[in-house]
């Protein structure tokens, strides 16, 4: 059996505000979509990276769905994983969130088609913020953009796939469903 790999971001797992600007009755029915969907996608041997924003802050939900969704696990965090070194005590943390990831880290690189590609939750750091519509929060948590790829989520913009040489991951912008490698290696050999 060959396997894939899939990004995606900003699942969300139990928060009912995004389950209702999703369309969803419920954060259970937001959930079993999402688990759903993913289960008709992924395969056991395959990866998944998860670039942030499992939950709204309790993680419960996540550790509820993680056992339910094939593949192995690849957590990069989020600002509202507790997880995340944004938070002072996120060290009480990661021995939990182990159990459900093979790693769990700030940002991760990779190498697509033999270029460089950089997974953060968050877009690059930008002076006028135009990737997060003018706004940028946790600046000190982002990377300098010096050229590379950027697969990031973290913005919940459903039209802005790919700006510039950064690709956003995020549920929101892929019709609630992750984004497999091919699909990312076709984006960056159109834009060589």
């Amino acid at each position: 059996m060959t396997s894939n790999v899939w990004f995606t971001s900003d699942a969300h797992f139990g928060h009912r505000l995004v389950s209702g600007l999703r369309g969803f009755d419920s954060a259970a029915d937001h959930d079993a979509a999402l688990i759903e969907t993913f289960n008709s996608l992924v395969k056991p041997k395959d990866q998944i990276w998860w670039l942030g924003d499992m939950s709204a802050g309790n993680p419960a939900p996540v550790f509820a769905a993680m056992p339910q969704i094939p593949g192995v696990h690849h957590l990069v965090t989020g600002n509202h994983d507790r997880c995340s070194p944004i938070f002072r005590d996120s060290h009480r943390w990661q021995r939990q969130f182990m159990e459900h990831f093979e790693s769990v880290q700030a940002y991760a690189r990779r190498r697509v088609i033999q270029e460089v590609v950089h997974l953060s939750h968050y877009p690059y750091a930008t002076e006028d913020g135009q990737a997060d519509r003018g706004e940028v929060r946790y600046a000190q948590h982002r990377l300098p953009d010096l050229g590379d790829w950027l697969l990031h989520g973290h913005t919940h913009m459903a039209d802005q796939k790919v700006h510039g040489k950064q690709i956003h991951v995020g549920l929101d912008a892929w019709d609630y469903r992750p984004v497999n490698l091919d699909e990312i290696a076709d984006i960056v050999r159109s834009a060589s």
